[in-house]
Protein backbone atom coordinates (compact mmCIF):
# COMPACT_ATOMS: atom_id res chain seq x y z
CA UNK A 1 0.00 0.00 0.00
CA UNK A 2 2.35 2.31 1.12
CA UNK A 3 4.98 1.76 -2.92
CA UNK A 4 1.20 2.06 -4.31
CA UNK A 5 1.15 5.84 -2.85
CA UNK A 6 4.31 6.75 -3.78
CA UNK A 7 3.60 5.61 -7.15
CA UNK A 8 0.58 7.79 -7.09
CA UNK A 9 1.89 10.72 -6.36
CA UNK A 10 3.91 11.26 -9.13
CA UNK A 11 1.12 9.78 -11.11
CA UNK A 12 -0.72 12.52 -10.14
CA UNK A 13 1.81 15.26 -10.36
CA UNK A 14 1.95 14.63 -14.07
CA UNK A 15 -1.94 14.56 -14.72
CA UNK A 16 -2.12 17.31 -12.39
CA UNK A 17 0.14 19.46 -15.09
CA UNK A 18 -2.03 17.49 -17.91
CA UNK A 19 -5.00 18.63 -16.75
CA UNK A 20 -3.31 22.01 -15.87
CA UNK A 21 -2.64 22.53 -19.70
CA UNK A 22 -6.23 22.11 -21.07
CA UNK A 23 -8.07 24.18 -18.63
CA UNK A 24 -5.58 27.40 -19.20
CA UNK A 25 -5.93 26.25 -23.19
CA UNK A 26 -9.84 26.21 -22.70
CA UNK A 27 -9.47 29.38 -20.34
CA UNK A 28 -7.73 30.96 -23.40
CA UNK A 29 -11.23 31.30 -25.38
CA UNK A 30 -13.05 32.73 -22.85
CA UNK A 31 -10.64 35.23 -21.48
CA UNK A 32 -9.70 36.51 -25.45
CA UNK A 33 -13.51 35.72 -26.92
CA UNK A 34 -12.50 37.28 -30.31
CA UNK A 35 -8.55 36.99 -30.42
CA UNK A 36 -8.47 33.62 -31.77
CA UNK A 37 -11.20 31.37 -33.83
CA UNK A 38 -12.93 28.23 -31.90
CA UNK A 39 -12.27 24.91 -34.17
CA UNK A 40 -14.62 22.75 -32.98
CA UNK A 41 -12.53 19.43 -33.55
CA UNK A 42 -9.75 20.56 -31.65
CA UNK A 43 -12.16 21.91 -28.82
CA UNK A 44 -13.48 18.23 -29.00
CA UNK A 45 -10.66 16.64 -28.47
CA UNK A 46 -9.46 18.67 -25.45
CA UNK A 47 -12.90 17.76 -24.06
CA UNK A 48 -12.03 13.86 -24.84
CA UNK A 49 -8.68 14.29 -23.32
CA UNK A 50 -9.73 15.60 -20.05
CA UNK A 51 -12.34 12.73 -20.05
CA UNK A 52 -9.39 10.32 -20.76
CA UNK A 53 -7.53 11.93 -17.72
CA UNK A 54 -9.95 11.92 -15.30
CA UNK A 55 -11.14 8.23 -16.55
CA UNK A 56 -7.53 7.36 -15.97
CA UNK A 57 -7.09 8.81 -12.66
CA UNK A 58 -9.80 6.86 -11.42
CA UNK A 59 -9.35 3.87 -12.77
CA UNK A 60 -5.44 4.16 -11.55
CA UNK A 61 -6.92 3.39 -7.87
CA UNK A 62 -6.97 -0.46 -9.18
CA UNK A 63 -2.97 -0.34 -8.93
CA UNK A 64 -4.23 -0.60 -4.73
CA UNK A 65 -4.51 -4.01 -5.69
CA UNK A 66 -1.10 -5.02 -7.04
CA UNK A 67 1.13 -6.67 -4.37
CA UNK A 68 4.54 -6.11 -5.43
CA UNK A 69 5.91 -3.52 -7.28
CA UNK A 70 9.06 -3.26 -9.87
CA UNK A 71 10.60 -0.59 -11.25
CA UNK A 72 10.18 -1.61 -14.39
CA UNK A 73 6.41 -1.25 -13.86
CA UNK A 74 7.07 2.10 -12.68
CA UNK A 75 8.24 3.48 -15.24
CA UNK A 76 6.10 2.00 -17.44
CA UNK A 77 3.36 4.00 -15.33
CA UNK A 78 5.43 7.06 -15.52
CA UNK A 79 5.54 6.98 -19.69
CA UNK A 80 2.45 6.23 -19.86
CA UNK A 81 1.02 9.30 -17.90
CA UNK A 82 3.64 11.80 -19.99
CA UNK A 83 2.84 10.28 -23.12
CA UNK A 84 -0.70 11.84 -21.99
CA UNK A 85 0.61 15.06 -20.82
CA UNK A 86 2.17 15.36 -23.96
CA UNK A 87 -0.96 14.84 -26.25
CA UNK A 88 -2.44 17.72 -23.81
CA UNK A 89 0.49 19.99 -24.60
CA UNK A 90 -0.07 19.33 -28.50
CA UNK A 91 -3.57 20.18 -27.91
CA UNK A 92 -2.26 23.70 -26.26
CA UNK A 93 0.87 25.17 -27.29
CA UNK A 94 2.64 28.02 -25.75
CA UNK A 95 2.19 29.93 -28.95
CA UNK A 96 0.22 29.61 -32.49
CA UNK A 97 1.30 32.47 -34.60
CA UNK A 98 2.88 30.75 -37.04
CA UNK A 99 -0.62 29.32 -38.21
CA UNK A 100 -3.50 30.49 -39.32
CA UNK A 101 -5.78 29.58 -36.48
CA UNK A 102 -6.63 26.64 -34.54
CA UNK A 103 -7.79 25.00 -37.40
CA UNK A 104 -4.79 25.04 -39.62
CA UNK A 105 -2.65 24.40 -36.23
CA UNK A 106 -4.35 20.76 -35.42
CA UNK A 107 -4.50 19.74 -38.91
CA UNK A 108 -0.73 20.76 -39.66
CA UNK A 109 0.02 18.92 -36.14
CA UNK A 110 -2.18 16.00 -36.65
CA UNK A 111 0.27 13.21 -37.42
CA UNK A 112 1.96 14.02 -34.07
CA UNK A 113 -1.28 14.24 -32.10
CA UNK A 114 -2.86 10.49 -33.47
CA UNK A 115 0.18 9.13 -33.77
CA UNK A 116 1.32 9.60 -29.76
CA UNK A 117 -2.28 8.68 -29.47
CA UNK A 118 -2.31 5.53 -30.86
CA UNK A 119 0.91 4.85 -28.90
CA UNK A 120 -1.22 5.74 -25.89
CA UNK A 121 -3.80 2.99 -26.88
CA UNK A 122 -0.96 0.49 -27.42
CA UNK A 123 1.13 1.34 -23.55
CA UNK A 124 -2.85 0.95 -22.49
CA UNK A 125 -2.45 -2.63 -22.89
CA UNK A 126 0.88 -2.91 -20.95
CA UNK A 127 -1.17 -0.69 -18.04
CA UNK A 128 -3.95 -3.12 -17.80
CA UNK A 129 -1.33 -5.65 -17.79
CA UNK A 130 0.31 -4.43 -14.45
CA UNK A 131 -3.02 -4.89 -13.04
CA UNK A 132 -2.95 -8.79 -13.28
CA UNK A 133 -3.73 -11.13 -15.93
CA UNK A 134 -7.28 -11.49 -14.73
CA UNK A 135 -7.88 -8.13 -14.62
CA UNK A 136 -6.97 -7.73 -18.25
CA UNK A 137 -8.92 -10.68 -19.22
CA UNK A 138 -11.97 -9.27 -17.14
CA UNK A 139 -13.04 -7.31 -20.19
CA UNK A 140 -13.31 -10.10 -23.12
CA UNK A 141 -12.96 -9.44 -26.04
CA UNK A 142 -14.27 -6.17 -26.35
CA UNK A 143 -10.73 -4.82 -24.48
CA UNK A 144 -8.40 -5.11 -27.50
CA UNK A 145 -10.65 -4.70 -30.26
CA UNK A 146 -11.59 -1.43 -28.72
CA UNK A 147 -7.34 -0.52 -28.57
CA UNK A 148 -7.47 -2.12 -32.11
CA UNK A 149 -10.34 0.02 -33.20
CA UNK A 150 -8.47 3.36 -31.71
CA UNK A 151 -5.21 3.02 -33.00
CA UNK A 152 -6.29 1.91 -36.62
CA UNK A 153 -8.88 5.03 -36.47
CA UNK A 154 -5.36 7.39 -35.10
CA UNK A 155 -3.61 5.89 -38.12
CA UNK A 156 -6.70 7.28 -40.48
CA UNK A 157 -6.48 10.60 -38.51
CA UNK A 158 -2.78 10.94 -39.37
CA UNK A 159 -3.40 10.78 -43.07
CA UNK A 160 -6.68 12.57 -43.74
CA UNK A 161 -7.73 16.25 -43.68
CA UNK A 162 -11.46 15.36 -44.02
CA UNK A 163 -13.42 17.42 -42.23
CA UNK A 164 -16.25 15.37 -41.84
CA UNK A 165 -13.95 12.35 -40.35
CA UNK A 166 -12.51 14.10 -37.80
CA UNK A 167 -16.04 15.22 -36.37
CA UNK A 168 -17.33 11.63 -36.55
CA UNK A 169 -13.87 10.24 -35.22
CA UNK A 170 -13.99 12.56 -32.17
CA UNK A 171 -17.76 12.56 -31.47
CA UNK A 172 -17.80 8.62 -31.55
CA UNK A 173 -14.39 9.08 -29.16
CA UNK A 174 -16.21 10.75 -26.91
CA UNK A 175 -19.70 8.68 -27.12
CA UNK A 176 -17.72 5.61 -26.65
CA UNK A 177 -15.61 6.82 -24.02
CA UNK A 178 -18.59 8.20 -22.16
CA UNK A 179 -20.21 4.29 -22.15
CA UNK A 180 -17.02 2.64 -21.95
CA UNK A 181 -16.43 4.60 -18.19
CA UNK A 182 -20.11 4.04 -17.30
CA UNK A 183 -20.16 0.16 -17.72
CA UNK A 184 -16.76 -0.72 -16.66
CA UNK A 185 -15.64 2.12 -13.91
CA UNK A 186 -18.75 3.62 -12.26
CA UNK A 187 -17.77 1.55 -8.92
CA UNK A 188 -14.03 1.24 -7.75
CA UNK A 189 -13.67 -2.04 -5.87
Amino acid sequence: MEQFLHIRVLLGIVLGLAITTLLKGLARFVQHPGRERVYGVHIAWALSMFTLLAHFWWWEFRLVHVAQWSFVAFAFLILYVVVLFVLCTLLFPDDIGDYQGWRDYFLSRRQWFFGIMAASYVIDFGDTLIKGRRYFEAFGLEYPLRNLAYVVLCLVAMRTRSEAFHRAFVAASLVYQLSWIYRLYDLVS
